[in-house]
Parts: C-alpha cells; structure tokens; sequence
C-alpha cells in the first residue's frame, strides 16, 4: 500500500499502526537538516500493510513549538506509548545532535518489546552511541547501521505483531 501519514508534535494519534521517530531534533541554535523525512521516505519505501502507516514525528509542523514544555513531552511519552514500533536513529553530534533526551527516552523503552536501534557508524561522534548498541543488544533489540535497514527492523516489528 505504501501510506504513510505524517503526525506531527501535538497532533492527535491515530489508531492503526504507527512508527514513532525517536531520536535527537535538530535546535534552533545549532540548525542542521532533520533526518525524519528521509525515516519517513525510508518507510514509505518499505511499508506494504493494508492499513496506511503512520509516522509519529517529535518535531513541530511549520516549527510552531509547544506552550509549555510539558505539552511536549506529554505528547511524546504518549505518542512513544501508542506507537506499534520505535524506531531510535541517532546520528550523534555533540555539538549539533546531541541526543541527551534521546538516551533516556531509549533507556525507557529498551524493554518494550517495540524498540530498533539505529546508529550510524560515520556520524561525527558514534562512539557516544557505544553504551546504548550494548543494551540494545542486553535486550534483544536490533541494532543497525542505515536508516533504510532501521526502518526495515520497525516494520518487522510491525508485521509480527
């Protein structure tokens, strides 16, 4: 079928089966491109489920960020609860991705039975992602090294389902 419909921050959560993008957002103060969209394509790509897929995206549509802080991350601990699958990519960059939220975010949910790892092994800083591939592998989550293949571990986390 290859749907995939984008939910953005705040947005209300759709039934039906669901990736959450978890994973280090670019700031305002350190700008770099965002690499959800090509999750998102790296998906599309690859869903073939009856239903559309949906892609629960941390990031705010048009940049519109949120009131209150804890309206964020309500709506992320919800979104990461909801979703069928969390797909965790960190491209980590202590200087621009830092993903300090990412790695407590990936300690709650590495025992959920929904979680795939993804870290990239040319990002500027992947020696920082050592500790979180060790866990995952503690755990029986699945570690890859592209995004395609990381988005090929969520869905089957989907499919088995």
């Amino acid at each position: 079928m290859n749907v995939v419909n984008v939910v953005m921050a705040r947005e209300p959560l759709p039934p039906g089966p669901s990736v959450f993008l978890a994973g280090p957002t670019p700031d305002k103060s350190a700008p770099v491109p965002s690499w959800r969209p090509a999750a998102i394509e790296a998906l599309a790509a690859q869903w073939s489920g009856e239903q559309p897929l949906t892609a629960l995206s941390p990031e705010s549509r048009d940049g519109k960020r949120a009131d209150r802080y804890e309206h964020q991350v309500d709506w992320e601990t919800d979104a990461r609860a909801a979703a069928s699958a969390i797909l965790f990519w960190i491209p980590r960059d202590l200087r621009t991705l830092p993903g300090m939220t990412t790695n407590v975010e990936f300690g709650l949910d590495v025992t959920s039975g929904r979680a795939v790892l993804g870290c990239p092994p040319d990002c500027p800083n992947p020696e920082r992602n050592r500790y979180l591939a060790y866990v995952a592998r503690r755990h029986g989550v699945p570690v890859l090294s592209t995004l395609y293949d990381t988005a090929a571990a969520a869905l089957a986390l989907i499919a088995a389902r």
